[in-house]
C-alpha cells in the first residue's frame, strides 16, 4: 500500500491523500495536489517527493512556514505518523511498507569527495569542496517479508549498470562518485539540491530543493524526474559534472 497523508483539523479527519506520485505541492491554489483553502495557507505552500518507500518534506518559502511533530522545518526526511502542522491543518504520514533509509542516513550530508566503499556507512569527509555536498542514501534495514514478496524492483535494480558522476570542475575537478546506493543526494542545501534515484530501468534526477532548477545538457529539469544517459552534463549549485555508466 501507497503512503499516504491524512488531513485534519481541530482532531477530525478530513481525507486521505495517497502519495501516488514522485512530486506533489499542498497549498492554497486550485493547482496544487492537496488544496487547503485557508488564508494562513500560501498558494503553493509545500511539497512531498516520494522516490520508492520514502518521502520527505520540503517547505517551498511559504509565508507561515510549517512544522513536523511540533518542530519548525524547512525540510524533514518523513517517518510513520509524523504530523505535518500547515496552519491550523495537520497532515499526518502513514507509511508501513519497510523504508531503506533512516532519518540520520538522510540528515547527514557530507563534503563531496572520491566515495568510501562499505556497506553500511556513508561517504566519510576528508576535504573540503568550495560548499558542495553529498549524501549518500544508505539501506540499512532488513528486508521484510512483504519487501521480500515484491522483491522484483529490488532484484532488476541490481542489475541496472554501474554509474558514476565524475566532477568537472572546481577544486575537486576530476574525482568520481559511484552510485551504488538507492538515493543519493548532491547539491547546496538552501541554494540547489537534486536526488539522483537508481531504478530498475535506469537513473534519475529530481530537483529538490532549491528557486532555480538544475540543468542536464544546457536544459533545466522540470518539476518530474529525468533519466538520465550516459555521458550527459549536470550542472548543479555552480558545479559541472558528467553522469556515464562504467563499462
Amino acid at each position: 500500500m501507497a503512503a499516504k497523508l491524512m488531513l485534519g483539523m481541530d482532531g477530525a479527519h478530513i481525507k486521505d491523500y495517497p502519495l501516488s506520485k514522485e512530486r506533489m505541492t499542498i497549498g492554497r491554489k486550485a493547482s496544487n495536489d492537496i488544496v487547503i483553502d485557508n488564508l494562513a495557507i500560501s498558494g503553493e505552500h509545500a511539497a512531498i517527493i516520494t522516490i520508492l518507500h520514502d518521502s520527505f518534506l520540503e517547505d517551498l518559502d511559504s509565508t507561515n512556514g510549517l512544522s513536523v511533530n511540533g518542530v519548525p522545518t524547512k525540510k524533514h526526511f518523513l517517518q510513520n505518523n509524523d504530523v505535518i502542522e500547515i496552519g491550523k491543518h495537520t497532515l499526518k504520514y502513514v507509511n508501513d511498507q519497510m523504508s531503506q533509509t533512516s532519518a540520520a542516513d538522510f540528515e547527514k550530508t557530507m563534503v563531496l569527495r572520491e566515495p568510501v566503499k562499505t556497506a553500511v556507512s556513508p561517504v566519510e569527509i576528508t576535504e573540503p569542496a568550495a560548499g558542495f555536498t553529498q549524501t549518500q542514501i544508505i539501506p540499512n534495514t532488513p528486508v521484510s517479508p512483504a519487501a521480500e514478496r515484491t522483491g522484483k524492483l529490488e532484484q532488476a535494480s541490481a542489475a541496472v549498470r554501474l554509474a558514476v558522476v565524475q566532477i568537472l570542475t572546481g577544486p575537486n575537478a576530476g574525482k568520481e562518485l559511484e552510485l551504488v546506493k538507492n538515493l543519493t543526494t548532491l547539491g547546496k542545501p538552501g541554494l540547489q539540491v537534486a536526488v539522483l534515484a537508481r531504478r530498475p530501468h535506469g537513473f534519475f534526477i529530481t530537483h529538490v530543493e532549491g528557486a532555480t532548477f538544475p540543468l542536464v545538457n544546457g536544459q533545466p529539469l522540470s518539476e518530474q524526474p529525468r533519466q538520465l544517459n550516459d555521458h550527459d552534463l549536470i550542472d548543479l549549485a555552480g558545479v559541472k559534472m558528467e553522469f556515464y555508466f562504467k563499462s
